[in-house]
């Protein structure tokens, strides 16, 4: 195997692909990316065994076709290195691969080809075409609410239901939901509900640009086909909850307020709330959101904020992370809240905009 090409042009699918690849492997083959080199077209692939993303980029001249294995870190850190602009000649045999560069010379230990797993795409459930920042609008709004490490796996994961013309999104970890909705040229028969791990959803995030992608949803696979890279990601097998029931409905106390005015008060009384459980209590009175924060120094912390708000008075506690994390993902110049009573959970959502809306749990307090 031999080809050259500049620097820039291997660097770009390098770093698409070497975030899916673990430092520390059990398999020693799972630390190397593949390069195939077929027709002056190389391909670049890293996996985890759930998660497969190929780079694809072109070669400049000198290419004998064929594939090996090198080690991903080592050759993204070698690429890194070398001058902007400079041209790099790769060659592979008997065990060895070579990198030159100007005066600079690298020689690397190869694994075969052979040996290199793939994730199998396994059967085509449907196939459609949607805009790649859409699909990026749809995981930015919802995958902060993703569980990180619970005992109900299928949490750790974000689902994607597609129904036609319309693709949606939902994240949940339990003591918060998020769901995000986004319009796309598809028809289907029935409801297809699929769970993406936590993995996948973050370097799928870090692919999607402005450019259509094609996305193939199968029984246990989901790939997503960019103009320079292939992503493949293996389905989380559970039932999602059902996240209908967990919306809450009937809520007769509606707030409008200022959203950059209300995080920046949340974000202030969330200096003096409890580390451990970062509770804040919500005091609604008639044109006005009060915020009261403690903590186990006996610290406290008040903001009040001018809200459209005529109805009762309530006081209710949350946890004021989940509240800013809502806040930083609604672009609306305006939020709603939505409330029942102090054991209820609040609805939040741009005021404008309906695609998009949040779940937030109550704290006792």
């Amino acid at each position: 195997m031999k080809f050259s090409l500049s620097r820039e042009s291997i660097l770009k699918p390098l770093q698409l692909v070497v975030g899916v690849v673990e430092r520390r492997q059990t398999l020693p083959i799972l630390s190397n990316v593949l390069l195939n080199l077929e027709h002056a077209r190389l391909s670049i692939t890293g996996t985890d065994l759930e998660v497969e993303i190929v780079g694809v980029t072109e070669v400049s001249s000198g290419g004998e076709d064929g594939d090996v294995t090198v080690s991903a870190r080592k050759l993204v850190d070698i690429c890194r290195s070398l001058p902007d602009g400079s041209n790099i000649e790769f060659s592979s045999s008997e065990g060895k691969a070579t990198i030159k560069s100007g005066r600079s010379k690298f020689t690397l230990a190869t694994l075969p080809a052979n040996e290199f797993p793939s994730v199998d795409e396994g059967d085509k459930a449907v196939e459609f075409v949607v805009s790649g920042s859409l699909l990026k609008g749809l995981i930015e709004s919802t995958s902060f609410a993703m569980a990180q490490q619970d005992v109900r796996y299928y949490l750790n994961g974000m689902l994607w239901e597609l129904n036609s013309n319309q693709l949606r999104a939902v994240a949940t970890d339990g003591h918060r939901m998020a769901l995000s909705d986004g319009a796309c040229d598809v028809s289907v028969d029935a409801a297809i509900a699929s769970i993406l791990p936590r993995k996948g959803i973050i370097e799928l995030s870090r692919l999607l640009d402005e450019t259509d992608v094609k996305v193939t949803m199968g029984s246990n696979h989901i790939r997503v086909l960019g103009s320079d890279y292939c992503f493949t990601s293996k389905l989380v097998d559970g039932a999602y909850p059902d996240y209908d029931r967990v919306l809450p409905k009937g809520g007769d106390k509606v707030v409008i307020g200022d959203r950059a005015e209300l995080k920046q008060a949340f974000g202030r009384a969330a200096i003096l709330s409890n580390e451990k459980y970062r509770g804040v209590r919500i005091l609604l009175s008639s044109g006005s959101l009060k915020m009261v924060a403690n903590n186990p120094e006996q610290e406290q912390a008040e903001e009040e904020v001018f809200v459209d708000y005529q109805g009762e008075e309530l006081e209710i506690g949350f946890n004021v992370s989940y509240l800013l994390d809502v806040l930083n993902v609604v672009n609306g110049d305006n939020v709603r809240l939505t409330l029942s009573n102090a054991n209820s959970s609040a609805l939040v959502e741009d005021a404008e905009d309906g695609s998009a809306v949040y779940v937030v749990m109550p704290m006792r307090l």
